[in-house]
């Protein structure tokens, strides 16, 4: 009988890019870097992957869904009609 031993993995924690980096301000007007948040189905990217704190998802959550509304970014992905 085989003893399977599972592999422990370690994962490098990710660090809050808005916390390291003073300068870089979420801005609802900044489609660019809103972008990288946000996936190509245009569903906002969680904490646990983006390594965004949870001050900033917060706000980076506002973020994109005041630039939703006025149309910076989709709602949802381009259909083919």
């Amino acid at each position: 009988m085989a003893i399977r031993r599972r592999r422990r993995t370690f994962h490098r924690r990710k660090v809050c890019r808005f916390c390291v980096d003073s300068e870089l301000k979420i801005d609802y007007k900044d489609s660019k870097t809103l972008r990288y948040f946000v996936t190509e189905r245009g569903k906002i990217v969680p904490r646990r992957i983006s390594g965004n704190c949870a001050k900033h998802q917060r706000e980076l959550t506002l973020a994109v869904k005041r630039a939703r509304q006025i149309a910076l970014l989709p709602h949802t992905t381009i259909h083919n009609v």
